[in-house]
């Protein structure tokens, strides 16, 4: 079900009648809430839902284990269930026939012609955005930021929340799980405030994104028919194509969310005014790179201080490459995810200190650049669109 669909406008006006209709009790609204995200995801093929419940069921009970387990040990055994589970949930459906095939290649260049062969796998929509939600639930419980809630229909819901549940943004449980347990009343304000934001979502994803996609798929389709020029402008019409289409979904799940009381975090704040790599990661898909920021560099970086600036190059660049893996299963976006690490070493290299990725105090970028910062973001702007040819 698209957010661009006329199913999709029949199922909010249909959910955003029941839902005030329903103002309480809290949990009869949070099971609407749980049932209406359940069909909409539904919609897509109906076999995924047994996979999200799953990932669903098996954070809900390893979060309330790490906290009543008083032993470390055992703590740590929970957290592992959870970790495992996503990503072998995540790995097989998502990377399983790209492991396949790069083994088969690999094994044919070193003259082993293996008979192993591919399985016919659908990719679960949104699997990327749910398992990457519910992990760090159970992480944060065991590193005591977070505890965990009781009310699994809560859970649920906070977990399959169908606005952000397909393409973001990855919401955090200490902001997001909160809004299920408590009371919410309509906001006439917030809800208009939502309505401009989603009008704003459908312009870029529409009259932008969706009028640029068929020059830039002629152009890379066709690409030795065309000339040097065009093609140089096939990658830039591409870099707002995939601006349009992202964003313009974050600011729709944003303002659908707000129709029924809730706030997302924001998820693009003006990237294409960044002034090097390090800005842009803090202004482009914010939840995902701070979500990688949290839960892999940190701990890499601790891992590999013993190495000293080397050992944070090394976690640096390493946590691109799974950004790039994430993003699709292909050595092309790992490629990608490298050259943004690769690009992002010059601005640590003279620093004596470096905290994060994209520190979550620093994630209110600049919105509006002067004249003087043009060079430089012009040259930020290249660079990320030299990584989109990949």
């Amino acid at each position: 079900m698209l957010f661009t669909s006329f199913t999709f406008v029949v199922f909010l006006v249909a959910f955003f009648c029941v839902y005030w209709l329903v103002s309480s009790p809290l949990k009869l609204q949070n099971l609407i809430v749980f049932a209406a995200s359940y069909l909409f995801y539904g919609w897509w093929d109906w076999r995924f839902l047994s996979l999200i419940f799953a990932s669903t069921l098996v954070d809900y009970l390893v979060g309330i284990m790490i906290y009543r387990t008083p032993n470390v040990g055992h703590k740590r055994r929970y957290l592992w269930i959870s970790i495992i589970f996503n990503l072998c949930l995540l790995g097989f459906f998502k990377y399983f026939n790209f492991f396949i095939d790069s083994s088969i290649h690999v094994l044919s260049a070193l003259g082993f012609h293996p008979n192993i062969h591919t399985l016919n796998i659908i990719l679960p929509v949104g699997i990327s955005f749910y398992t990457f939600q519910t992990m760090s639930y159970s992480l944060d419980i065991y590193k005591n930021k977070f505890k965990p809630t009781t009310d699994f229909i809560a859970f649920g819901a906070f977990v399959s929340f169908f606005p952000q549940l397909v393409a973001g943004p990855i919401e955090r449980a200490s902001n997001l799980l909160p809004q299920f347990l408590n009371k919410r009343k309509f906001d006439f304000e917030k809800a208009a405030d939502g309505c401009r934001q989603i009008l704003w979502g459908l312009v870029k994803k529409m009259l932008i994104a969706d009028s640029i996609a068929p020059y830039v798929n002629d152009i890379f389709t066709n690409y030795h028919s065309y000339s040097s020029s065009t093609l140089l402008i096939g990658v830039f019409l591409f870099s707002f194509q995939i601006y349009g289409d992202f964003s313009g979904y974050s600011d729709i799940a944003i303002g659908v969310a707000k129709l029924f009381g809730f706030e997302l975090k924001m998820n693009f704040n003006f990237p294409y005014f960044s002034k090097n790599i390090g800005d842009f990661w803090k202004r482009w898909h914010i939840s995902l790179s701070s979500w990688l920021n949290d839960y892999v560099f940190t701990p890499l970086a601790v891992e590999f201080r013993h190495f000293g600036k080397n050992g944070l190059y090394g976690a640096l660049l390493l946590t691109f490459l799974i950004s790039g893996l994430w993003h699709g299963a292909g050595w092309n976006f790992i490629f990608w995810g490298g050259l943004h690490g690769l690009f992002y070493i010059p601005l640590i290299y003279g620093k004596k200190r470096f905290k994060s990725i994209a520190s979550n105090k620093k994630l209110q970028s600049k919105k509006y650049a002067s004249w003087r910062d043009l060079p430089s973001i012009l040259i930020t702007f290249i660079l990320v669109n030299f990584t989109y040819i990949f």
